[in-house]
């Protein structure tokens, strides 16, 4: 029997412990979700396929529109064997202002071998006086391939919120079957360390990209990588980029942009280009609502 101190900490964490785990499998030509669970504030949606090749949109949704203070949400996904999966969020990532404790937000991609995951969650944008903590993880078996997409907003910009949050911490690794391992982190404390946001604080956007997998033939990233900086050069003084090469079979993409529509076009041309030159795939219409 649970004792009256553990009950009030149970009561207490309703809706500020959220968890959301789905369990991905391959049945003929079409990926389908095998398992899945969810807790308070998560929402399950069960994935729609937008197109013929058997990949399963699915929307990351937490209706209670943003992360306070204390919350502590975790994300977990498993993709087994030659399985395809596309995830992403139907509308921004806000963080609310924080008087001392920071929004947590775990998230772990296990994808199997020859499988393709491609995470493309809408931007996150810290408040005023928000303090945000986010980690995701990925795990790649053998020809397995992860497009990663993670971008944020330096606050609320029509409110003139610009790099007014508290803290905004990111760790971002993925790690092949081989033991390579690729790691970005950052922290931005404004208040207290202006350089830690250095040139980028005249910009309003920043966000990374990143394309890895073994199984890519080398002639295909050269092609990507020529047509990824030739989109980043479309948009002078609106967005500025680059594309490295990491130690690992792949390539990174770091850019700023000056709005949130010279933001989106970007992510939507390159996500269209990595489909087309890796997959032979089209880019659907998400019809986010």
């Amino acid at each position: 029997m649970t004792s009256p101190v553990g009950q009030a900490l149970a009561l207490d964490s309703v809706g500020r412990r959220g968890s959301l785990s789905y369990e991905f499998e391959r049945a003929g030509l079409q990926t389908v979700l095998m398992r899945s669970t969810c807790t308070s504030p998560w929402h399950h949606f069960p994935p729609s396929y937008l197109d013929d090749s058997g990949c399963a949109f699915t929307w990351l949704v937490n209706p209670s529109g943003g992360l306070v203070a204390g919350d502590h949400m975790s994300i977990e996904a498993q993709l087994h064997a030659e399985t395809h999966v596309f995830m992403t969020s139907p509308s921004a990532n806000r963080v609310y202002r924080s008087l001392s404790e920071p929004a947590l937000q775990e998230i772990r991609l296990s994808v199997g071998a020859d499988a393709r995951l491609e995470w493309v969650p809408e931007i996150t944008i810290p408040f005023a006086g928000s303090r945000f903590r986010q980690s995701i993880h990925v795990d790649l078996a053998p020809g397995a391939t992860v497009v990663l997409w993670d971008a944020m907003a330096s606050g609320r910009v029509a409110r003139h919120e610009r790099w007014a949050f508290a803290t905004f911490e990111n760790e971002i690794f993925i790690q092949t079957s081989r033991g390579k391992s690729l790691i970005e982190r950052c922290c931005v404390v404004p208040d207290q360390l202006s350089e830690s946001i250095g040139l980028v604080g005249s910009w309003d956007y920043v966000a990374s990209l990143f394309i890895i997998g073994d199984a890519v033939e080398p002639e295909a990233w050269k092609r990507l990588d020529e047509v990824l900086a030739t989109i980043l050069e479309e948009r002078p003084g609106l967005v500025l980029g680059a594309v490295s090469t990491p130690a690992l079979s792949g390539l990174v993409v770091k850019l700023v942009a000056r709005s949130a529509p010279d933001l989106t076009a970007v992510q939507e041309a390159m996500w269209t280009a990595i489909r087309k030159e890796l997959w032979s795939l089209p880019a659907p219409n998400l019809r986010r609502y």
